[in-house]
């Protein structure tokens, strides 16, 4: 145990009751989940959409690679990037036509659809469309934001934001649980660490299971570099895959990626997107270090 001039250092994790706790039973159950619910589930697809074309070609080869490899598949793409460092930055084709193309990717491959909601306004409609709202980290604590997600009834997942400590977590639940409803994911993605830089301490991952949520850990947000390229922000996706393998040792219940046909020519996170080629043998001792937690 760490020591400061002497004393033992102790961290007061907040607790709370576990009623109406979130199990991936349940997730599975709501998504119609077919394949191995003892792997954790993967949360996959390109930070942005594009275009329609792009989306619907990963959106079908990441079936291809679930089916392959028998994991649960959520497809994840953003219709608005609205945190976007520049203003010169892609955002994508906005929310009516980015509805439009996660539709068809769900009716077209039966697979669940994610994405982010950056105002209180958009959530009315993109719950006509999405399986699991997705709160962003730098909204987190944005309380009209998650009783608004939590109302429609529909999983919420909220990204950690990257000031927050994991037991900072406790109160993001008690407001989505505070309107009835327990759907909750919790996805850590790094905590802010100097200057454009973001750390991962894999004790929150077991620290903010103590809260009835499901823990997903995102492999390619946490190793950014938020604002490292001036305009933009960087990264380096040689670490995503070794992190995604530490979370899977934990026993996180599932495993956010951001992947591309060609990330360096990809719109945004286009320096920790994993390639797609090498996504699915790179998955497959993921998978298979989880099941220890089997």
């Amino acid at each position: 145990m760490q020591k400061i001039r002497g004393k033992p250092l102790r961290y007061n994790f907040p607790t709370m009751k576990t009623a109406n706790i979130f199990a991936k039973d349940d997730l599975g159950h709501l998504l119609n989940f077919k394949s191995n619910n003892t792997y954790p589930f993967i949360i996959a697809g390109p930070c942005v959409i594009e275009d329609a074309e792009t989306a619907d070609n990963i959106a079908g080869i990441l079936k291809g690679y679930s089916e392959e490899l028998n994991f649960n598949l959520i497809f994840k793409a953003s219709y608005d990037k609205a945190n976007r460092t520049s203003i010169n930055s892609f955002r994508g084709p906005g929310i009516d036509k980015g509805l439009e193309i996660l539709e068809g990717i769900k009716t077209k491959y039966g697979i669940p659809v994610l994405s982010d909601v950056h105002d209180v306004h958009e959530i009315e409609k993109a719950k006509a469309v999405l399986d699991i709202i997705q709160i962003p980290a730098f909204l987190s604590r944005q309380t009209d934001m998650l009783l608004e997600a939590a109302k429609t009834g529909r999983i919420v997942n909220v990204k950690k934001g990257q000031f927050l400590a994991p037991w900072d977590t406790k109160y993001i639940v008690e407001k989505i649980k505070s309107v009835g409803n327990n759907k909750i994911i919790l996805t850590e993605r790094g905590v802010s660490f100097g200057y454009n830089n973001l750390v991962v301490d894999f004790r929150s991952l077991i620290a903010m299971k103590e809260f009835g949520a499901l823990v997903v850990f995102d492999a390619t947000h946490s190793v950014q570099l938020p604002g490292g390229s001036g305009s933009g922000s960087s990264g380096d996706r040689k670490y995503v895959m070794p992190l995604a393998r530490a979370a899977s040792a934990v026993g996180v219940d599932g495993i956010f990626f951001e992947v591309h046909t060609d990330p360096p020519q990809a719109l945004s996170d286009s320096a920790n997107s994993v390639y797609l080629s090498s996504f699915k043998d790179e998955l497959k001792g993921i998978l298979e270090i989880s099941k220890w937690h089997a």
